[in-house]
């Protein structure tokens, strides 16, 4: 999951989107807790949280992410892939998340609707994005 997947739960729940999402984020979450489902973290992940200036989202985020199994480091490989998304218009921090989950993780989880519609333009990507509502609901019995 990136960032803004992890910050869903916290945004305002009137919107009913927001909601069913944050509803998504949290089932998934909990079965990361049961040891259902491995939660893959990365560096620029845990960069991310910790410039989060509230600081009790923050602790949130910190917790939700001290559940992955592994973090992801950058290294030239994953910074050689994150250059090349960008070059295609994904934005820095959405290229480190697909770089660093492209070889690592199975499925990278975003409610970025701009970063699902650009990764389905990259030829040769290794990974699927999708929004975390969606996914869930073709992966539950």
């Amino acid at each position: 999951m990136d960032n803004c997947c992890l910050n869903r739960p916290f945004d305002d729940q009137s919107n009913l989107r927001i909601h069913l999402e944050a509803e998504a984020i949290k089932t998934i979450i909990r079965l990361v807790e049961q040891q259902k489902w491995n939660l893959v973290s990365s560096k620029v992940l845990k960069f991310e949280i910790s410039k989060i200036a509230d600081e009790s989202r923050r602790k949130e985020l910190m917790l939700m992410e001290s559940l992955a199994g592994e973090v992801v480091q950058i290294n030239t490989q994953i910074g050689v892939r994150a250059n090349e998304f960008e070059r295609l218009g994904i934005q820095s921090f959405d290229a480190l998340h697909l770089a660093c989950s492209e070889n690592n993780a199975d499925i990278l989880l975003t409610v970025d609707d701009r970063l699902i519609k650009k990764a389905l333009t990259v030829n040769n990507l290794n990974i699927s994005v999708r929004n975390p509502l969606i996914w869930l609901s073709e992966v539950l019995p």
